[in-house]
């Protein structure tokens, strides 16, 4: 896996002002013990069965991943703009907004900002062996209180992407297909971030991150995003690889500020 001392510095950060919802590039964030300022903030609801909208059920929600998000004012404020697929947009604050984006979903959907006591989703398990479901979809809780999956904050290496590229040459794994928070670039080789977990990580002067645990893939790394076309390879080379597991999720144990480019270093 190399030299855990290897030198690492941030390539990239991501935040997602609406789940599910294609997000936004920053050169710079605080990051608190909510994650990264104003990342997974909102939400939408299904009016008819109560469950966050997610693009783990592509079924049900084809082209959720044609939506982009991005807050109004930098770095951050209470109102979201949303960009529909066919260019249009819309504010969260607009009184229209849950008509508009019902009508282009095709379901009773709401906007929401204050999350639910006891959030699920649905997920669509593809037809991979290496799964453990297939083509079924199951209810999924989410954590108490927020919009997240499992975790707050989710990291990936430039490593682990030429990695998986070198298995699967025909594939493309861009960054958004995974949609990390922190890109961590690395002059190792292999999953290097699998050797981090239970380990703490310091980003520039002031950030330390506990690495809590591999993060499990799904079906939202095979849907099609703008250019990049549905491929459930992406999927299955990761479960044949690296047990369907891309990239770590960590806790904040101390807040700060973080930047593009800032050295990133394992605490012994």
């Amino acid at each position: 896996m190399g030299d855990l001392n290897g030198l690492m510095t941030i390539s990239s950060l991501w935040r997602y002002p609406v789940k599910s919802m294609i997000g936004e590039e920053l050169r710079a964030t605080e990051v608190g013990d909510k994650g990264l300022l104003g990342d997974r903030s909102s939400a939408l609801l299904d009016v008819e069965t109560g469950k966050i909208v997610s693009a783990k059920n592509p079924k049900r929600w084809p082209n959720v991943f044609s939506y982009h998000s991005r807050y109004e004012d930098f770095p951050y404020s209470d109102c979201v703009r949303i960009t529909l697929p066919d260019g249009s947009t819309v504010k969260s604050d607009d009184r229209r907004v849950n008509a508009i984006l019902s009508e282009a979903l095709g379901r009773d959907v709401e906007f929401i900002s204050q999350a639910l006591n006891n959030p699920q989703l649905e997920e669509y398990w593809p037809d991979i062996a290496e799964l453990d479901n297939r083509d079924i979809v199951t209810d999924e809780d989410m954590p108490t209180g927020t919009f997240f999956d499992l975790a707050k904050i989710h990291l990936l290496t430039t490593s682990t992407l030429d990695e998986l590229s070198r298995l699967y040459p025909e594939g493309r794994f861009e960054p958004r297909r995974f949609r990390p928070n922190i890109i961590v670039n690395t002059d190792q080789s292999g999953f290097v971030e699998n050797d981090w977990v239970g380990k703490t990580l310091k980003i520039g002067n002031d950030v330390e991150l506990k690495i809590t645990d591999l993060c499990p893939r799904c079906v939202m790394t095979t849907v099609s995003q703008g250019d990049l076309p549905k491929d459930t390879q992406i999927l299955r080379t990761a479960a044949q690889h690296n047990g369907a597991h891309v990239g770590v999720y960590a806790e904040v144990l101390k807040a700060g500020t973080v930047t593009c480019d800032d050295t990133v270093s394992i605490l012994s």
